[in-house]
């Protein structure tokens, strides 16, 4: 094996010490001499292993409260030191310094300590020195030594190179553990950037440590990897593996069914709704959403804020679809919807997303805050001489939280907490309306009595015009257009009540 060698010396200095015991007995039987501080060297002493306190190496105690103890160039010469120039060597010799073989540290939990609400001066505190100072300098000499800069290389440590190899780690050892280091941190220093950084536009850094590669992109000739910890988000009860497109999908379904309290059902394909209903029960919140288009539905992605029972599930269970998401399922709802074995059964846990997004564009990145906003009653101004029934305001709140999550440019149409149709990713808003009117009217549906909203506001009347001649009665936009006066006017001439919310909610 290609730069074998052999770890004489160890120096341990660890803030966890879950799974650490089986690594320290096979270092004691292999006959390594460990040095270490504090509350490791304690632990290793419970362990009935002999273990060198640092002071006694560097003649020098921990001090400032623990703030400086490993910072010495007795340490760090031992670890740095350039095996195969002897013009170090003589240097360790001279200054009866060890060669330091294996180091095994990590870090103050600096983000778990942010997570926690703590005051900036613990938080500070966590901002680790000594330990990321030692995972650099082992890294940095990875062919001679070797870096364990978490608990998650102790099986890898413990298995290849002490009892695999006998305590013997090989170049490619070395330098794979060494690419963890920088990882571990690197992610920690953009962690306290961050912090420090705050709502700065400063810089561009993002770092997240787990990566999932997926059987490909978004098509099958592009590759594509996941990053970040599908487990903290998921439950999966069954199915195959989600691909790059599915996560797409389960991500705008994510978004969308957060806008809702009362009983919802949603049906996505390609990141918009094809179907969308609330309701008193599951079962009829699920089939007034596929009614909405059954066709679309076909193969698609579904989400509920409710927990799925027998009954929901028994009608579920007759359509093809890819991915459910539900906060729960009961035994014999999860029993049948298993019985398509790829079927992907998710269930959604509580987790904190993420405040920005951010895409790569050209020959750089564009970050901005995700879209928050969702209007109530109270954000709508009546800008017509008819102002919205009860029911028309339910439904235009409705309408206006799917057309957020919707493509631009969008119109949707709804009625009775039902989504009847929508325009999607449309040129021309125009098209969009008439795209929805189509769709609506091919599915059975009566748009007397409906509701319209739009994403942007209206450049000219034309929009209103065919919305009214269609049944419409409704409209919700933001308004901002200098010809919205003209829009306003029709409505008022053909008894359309029009709301303004003052915001935009552009989607690409």
């Amino acid at each position: 094996m290609s730069g074998l060698k052999k770890i004489k010396n160890a120096l341990i200095s660890v803030y966890y010490k879950d799974n650490l015991e089986p690594v320290i007995h096979q270092l004691n039987a292999l006959g390594v001499k460990i040095f270490s501080t504090g509350g490791t060297q304690e632990f290793i002493e419970k362990l009935g292993v002999s273990v060198t306190p640092v002071e006694s190496l560097t003649s020098y105690p921990s001090i400032l409260g623990g703030r400086v103890k490993t910072l010495h160039p007795k340490i760090f010469g031992g670890i740095l030191s350039r095996r195969e120039l002897q013009s170090d060597l003589d240097q360790l010799e001279e200054y009866e310094i060890p060669e330091i073989d294996l180091v095994i540290v990590d870090l103050y939990p600096f983000e778990e300590t942010v997570a926690s609400g703590a005051a900036e001066q613990a938080i500070i505190e966590k901002i680790d020195i000594g330990g990321i100072s030692l995972i650099r300098a082992a890294a940095k000499n990875f062919k001679d030594v070797i870096i364990v800069p978490s608990k998650n290389e102790y099986v890898f440590l413990h298995d290849t190179i002490l009892v695999a190899q006998k305590g013997a780690s090989t170049l490619a050892d070395r330098k794979l553990l060494a690419g963890e280091a920088f990882n571990v941190s690197s992610h920690y220093d953009t962690a306290i950037f961050s912090y420090f950084n705050g709502d700065n536009s400063v810089a561009f850094k993002q770092s997240v440590q787990n990566a999932k590669v997926l059987r490909y992109g978004e098509n099958p000739h592009q590759k594509g990897v996941f990053y970040g910890d599908l487990d903290a988000m998921f439950t999966q009860f069954s199915g195959k593996e989600l691909s790059y497109n599915n996560l797409l999908d389960v991500d705008a379904a994510v978004s969308l069914i957060a806008e809702f309290s009362d009983t919802t059902f949603a049906i996505l394909k390609h990141n918009n709704a094809c179907g969308i209903a609330s309701r008193s029960n599951l079962t009829d919140a699920w089939k007034a959403a596929l009614a909405g288009d059954p066709t679309s539905a076909f193969g698609g992605v579904l989400i509920t804020n409710a927990t799925v029972d027998a009954a929901a599930a028994e009608e579920v269970n007759k359509l093809f679809f890819e991915v459910i998401i539900a906060p729960a399922y009961d035994q014999k709802a999860l029993e049948l919807l298993k019985s398509k074995p790829n079927r992907i059964i998710l269930q959604q846990k509580e987790t904190k997303l993420a405040a920005k997004s951010f895409r790569t564009l050209l020959n750089g990145v564009i970050e901005q805050d995700k879209d928050h906003k969702t209007e109530t009653a109270a954000d709508m101004q009546t800008v017509t001489k008819t102002a919205p029934t009860a029911d028309e305001l339910r439904d235009l709140t409705f309408a206006n939280k799917i057309v957020k999550h919707t493509k631009s440019n969008t119109i949707v149409l709804a009625k009775n907490n039902q989504l009847l149709a929508s325009g999607v990713g449309q040129t021309s808003r125009v098209d969009a309306l008439k795209q929805a009117i189509s769709k609506a009217q091919g599915f059975g549906f009566d748009l007397k009595g409906s509701v319209m909203a739009s994403d942007a506001f209206f450049p000219f009347p034309d929009c209103v015009e065919i919305a009214h001649n269609a049944g419409i009665t409704a409209v919700i936009q933001p308004g901002g257009s200098i010809k919205d006066k003209d829009s306003v006017a029709y409505c008022d001439a053909n008894g359309v009540s029009m709301v303004m919310t003052g915001t935009r909610h552009f989607k690409h």
